[in-house]
């Protein structure tokens, strides 16, 4: 009898992930092309409602991936490198899980085989999300919906 192997997030570390099995982590919720407002007084970091230009509001994937950092500068590509810093992710995304030590969690694709399942578990904002074109900046705050941390 074959001996099971773990899945390769249990048995690497980030810095040993492949591009393929780096990027397989995604589970395309989306919520870090969210813009987020930072509280000047004690660093806490807050989710909005409010998308990046390039994400799709309906599937949650960017409309330029490959060229996503000529057309938003400021966009974050995230690298093993930062995992340190993922406590500004979403509690349940697979990079920040996987650096802590955690398993993914049951509705990611890796593990139910579904891409949807994220959508359907109401973990992304699919559909109840609005574009950063569509809503001034200042305004940006009545649009808060979660605390990172």
């Amino acid at each position: 009898m074959a001996a099971k192997v773990e899945p390769f997030w249990k048995r690497k570390t980030l810095a040993q992930l492949d591009s393929e099995e780096w990027e397989s982590l995604c589970d395309g919720c989306g919520l870090c092309c969210l813009q987020k407002l930072e509280d000047d007084e004690d660093g806490s970091v807050y989710y909005t409602r409010i998308a990046c230009k390039l994400l799709d509001l309906e599937t949650c994937r960017c409309s330029d991936y490959a060229g996503r950092q000529q057309q938003v500068p400021d966009c974050v590509r995230l690298t093993p490198a930062q995992a340190g810093e993922f406590r500004w992710l979403p509690p349940t995304c697979a990079y920040r899980l996987v650096a802590e030590g955690k398993d993914l969690l049951p509705w990611h694709h890796l593990l139910c085989g579904d891409p949807q399942a994220v959508h359907a578990a109401r973990i992304s904002q699919s559909g109840r999300m609005l574009s950063e074109n569509s809503v001034a900046e200042d305004d940006w705050e009545d649009y808060l919906i979660f605390r990172a941390g």
